[in-house]
Order: structure tokens, then sequence, then C-alpha cells
């Protein structure tokens, strides 16, 4: 898992926006990882609240991750729909995704997003999107 872990990271390191948001791969198993995100005052809205893009941003990121574990280093978000259920304000974003189905070009992921104030763990934001494998010319593969 070392190994995974380690490709998943250079991949992660790789994002330029990911680095610029400051996320981090905790861990990464066989269908399922962990992002994290720590909160700082650049990531907020006007209400004091981390802005929506971010947690989206750490969802959708978090799905993708999960399907490559399924299909491969290939590959990008073809959809998601997230469900914003309380702000963020303080502490560390945590997305876990996993893999719920996988074929052979596509899989369908789900991620929840907590944040973490302390020990406490709250959720704020639910996800599900789909994973598309993509060939060499950046095109999404045909076929499920």
């Amino acid at each position: 898992m070392t190994d995974l872990l380690d490709r998943a990271r250079g991949a992660l390191h790789a994002q330029p926006f990911s680095m610029l948001l400051g996320a981090e791969l905790m861990h990464a198993g066989s269908d399922e990882l962990t992002l994290s995100l720590p909160i700082r005052d650049e990531l907020r809205q006007q209400h004091g609240f981390v802005h929506g893009g971010v947690i989206s941003y750490l969802a959708d990121n978090a799905l993708t991750f999960a399907g490559a574990l399924s299909l491969g280093p290939r590959v990008v978000t073809s959809e998601y729909k997230i469900n914003y259920l309380r702000p963020a304000m303080k502490g560390t974003l945590i997305a876990r995704a996993s893999v719920v189905y996988a074929g052979r070009h596509q899989a369908t992921c789900q991620c929840s997003v907590f944040v973490m104030d302390g020990n406490r763990e709250k959720l704020v934001a639910v996800a599900q999107g789909t994973v598309s494998r993509i060939g060499e010319n950046g095109e999404q593969e045909a076929g499920m």
C-alpha cells in the first residue's frame, strides 16, 4: 500500500491547483482514500464560512482519485453532484471517497466531506460522481 500511497501523493503534488490550496493525501486503500485541507482565511467567503468552491474542489478531487484506484491513473470526473449540509469555519476539511461500482471505463464513487475541529468530526457535504478513463488523446473512452 505504501507504493500506492506514494504514487497517489505524486499525482496530487503534480496538480498546481491542489498545491495552491494546500491539499494533502492522508490515506489510499484498494478502493477508498482520504484527502485533507487545513482551513485558512484565504479559503473563506464573506460570512466566514469555507467557500463552497473549496469544498466542491475537495469532493471532486477525492472522487477522481477514488475512481483512479479502480480505473488507473488516466481519469477525469465526468459528472458529480454535491449537497452542502452545514458550513465549515475552522479546523481541517477531510474528504473520504470510495468506489461504489467500477466497470472497464467508468466508476461511480461517493464522497463525504467532514470538518475536523479538535477531536470532533462533523459532516459538511456529500457528493456522488462518475469518473471516466481517458485515452492518450485526452478524450473519454467509450463504453461502460
